[in-house]
């Protein structure tokens, strides 16, 4: 059975694409490697790795696909650039085949739910798509967690400040 798309179809999908591209240059955060759809892309998935809560703002706050974007740019092996790319189009194309639409068309419960089928086996991937997770995972947490946000919101850093008590020493 062929995949047919009609010039509706076809239409309909090239303007998702730009309007998800135009979201993420929105912030003012051209993309240095990724095309704008697959920035956008990599901005909501990491996003629902890290979202915003009541104690920090998320991933896309701390402008971890653009932070990701840039390591990926900067790639010595082209392998990985293209890695990062083909791991995209998996995710795209998974979400496809599972809710008949691309990710970025997907409602957030199925965002999620493709998310969750493809880190099930996180500590031993099975799939190209749970190994594409880990890597978007590492680079996700690597980029919010050395972000200001990160540092100095989520983990409430404080920076080098005079402590009254030294903690961890008991005298005797």
């Amino acid at each position: 059975m062929g995949c047919e798309i009609n010039r509706r179809d076809l239409i309909r999908l090239g303007a998702g694409a730009l309007v998800a591209g135009a979201a993420a240059l929105a912030n003012g955060d051209a993309p240095k490697f990724f095309t704008p759809a697959e920035f956008a892309l990599l901005d909501e998935l990491t996003e629902i790795i890290i979202p915003s809560d009541d104690h920090s703002p998320g991933a896309r706050a701390a402008k971890v696909a653009a932070h990701i974007d840039a390591r990926v740019a900067e790639a010595f092996e082209p392998r990985e650039r293209e890695d990062w790319r083909l791991g995209l189009k998996l995710v795209d194309d998974l979400s496809q085949k599972t809710n008949g639409h691309t990710f970025l068309e997907s409602s957030p419960e199925e965002r999620v739910a493709l998310l969750r089928r493809i880190a099930k086996n996180e500590m031993d991937p099975k799939t190209p798509e749970e190994t594409f997770f880990g890597t978007v995972k590492h680079a996700t947490v690597r980029g919010y967690y050395s972000s200001k946000i990160g540092i100095h919101q989520e983990m409430e850093y404080k920076g080098n400040v005079m402590l009254p008590d030294f903690v961890g020493y008991e005298a005797k």
